[in-house]
């Protein structure tokens, strides 16, 4: 399989799930800038919609989109127990919480990677979405729970790791709400992911 990535996007969610199942897989580096992958091809040949992540499968079909993926690449290694079994109660809310990442927290990170930047005039409003999502985010762990569907670690880790580590660029200090800090750290330490952090330079 190829992943094509960004460094530090939200592919890295992907990249960190092929890891932790031990998928056999190449990095192929983006810049979506300029719409090429790192060896020169045309990025929009692989994904139309020209953004990460896309995964090429061996059969040569592509997936895109991070929740397709994501679910994808958990459902071919089920004894990982990243995802729960399809049709499960457990399962649906395993795809509650994505939905909510993705929809609602990714979203409202947005605004600070196109020229929006926290602190300074007209920050206000975005600013003030972006905690409320965070704090409705933290709201999944009220009862204590290391992990967001509880006990167990999960791809939502994975992504909601990927989507609170963008924090850190933003100059955002997630200690204003400690179930998340505490969270991104737990995640933080799996070897899987710190693999893939230092494969996309983001860590020495």
């Amino acid at each position: 399989m190829q992943l094509y990535y960004k460094p530090g996007a939200c592919s890295l969610a992907s990249h960190i799930l092929l890891r932790e199942t031990e998928e056999r897989f190449e990095l192929v580096k983006v810049d979506t800038e300029s719409g090429q992958t790192e060896s020169g091809d045309a990025y929009r040949d692989v994904n139309a919609r020209g953004y990460v992540p896309a995964l090429r499968l061996g059969s040569g079909d592509v997936l895109t989109e991070s929740l397709s993926i994501l679910q994808y690449i958990a459902d071919q290694a089920p004894h990982t127990a990243l995802a729960p079994t399809a049709g499960t109660v457990k399962r649906a809310r395993l795809e509650e919480v994505l939905s909510f990442l993705a929809s609602e927290v990714h979203k409202a990170f947005s605004p600070f990677f196109s020229g929006v930047t926290l602190g300074e005039p007209g920050a206000e409003p975005h600013e003030a979405k972006l905690r409320n999502r965070l704090g409705l985010l933290a709201g999944f762990m009220t009862d204590g729970r290391p992990y967001l569907l509880g006990e167990q670690y999960s791809l939502a880790d994975a992504y909601a790791f990927t989507v609170l580590n963008w924090a850190g660029f933003i100059g955002l200090n997630l200690a204003d709400w400690p179930a998340l800090a505490g969270l991104h750290g737990r995640v933080s330490e799996r070897p899987a992911v710190q693999a893939a952090l230092k494969a996309e330079g983001l860590v020495q």
